[in-house]
């Protein structure tokens, strides 16, 4: 069994909970963050085997901005990213492409995409797919 750190990243308490509280039943590591600096900080000492992404903290530019920094750092840009929103997904991949990453590339999109609120089961099947050796 290779790295269980599930790192799980809202500004709203509850959601924390819930979506630890989803991958601690799975047998994973939650690991929480309430924001993208925090989360950043954290993955990049321990570096995740998946994210669990929230869009708006505290608001979408926030979101949008973490999950930029991911994509662009060297050692957490593989790491698969499901993208948890109250946004439609429409408008959520939308705007990440109107981001300029510095490499001049196209933001590649979340592996996942989940609108808010996220349903267990769904997570559950998100979590086991993209968990490596999942």
């Amino acid at each position: 069994m290779g790295n269980s750190k599930i790192l799980v990243v809202d500004d709203e308490s509850d959601m924390r909970i819930y979506l630890s509280t989803v991958v601690e039943t799975m047998g994973f590591e939650p690991i929480v963050a309430k924001d993208g600096t925090e989360a950043l900080e954290k993955a990049r000492s321990v570096p995740p085997a998946l994210v669990i992404l929230d869009v708006m903290m505290p608001n979408i530019e926030d979101g949008l901005r973490t999950y930029q920094q991911f994509r662009e750092d060297e050692r957490l840009g593989a790491t698969p990213i499901i993208m948890v929103s109250a946004i439609a997904r429409k408008t959520f991949l939308y705007s990440i492409r109107m981001l300029k990453p510095m490499s001049g590339n196209q933001l590649p999109e979340p592996e996942a995409y989940m609108e808010k609120p996220p349903d267990a089961v769904e997570l559950n099947r998100l979590i086991a797919e993209l968990m490596p050796g999942g």
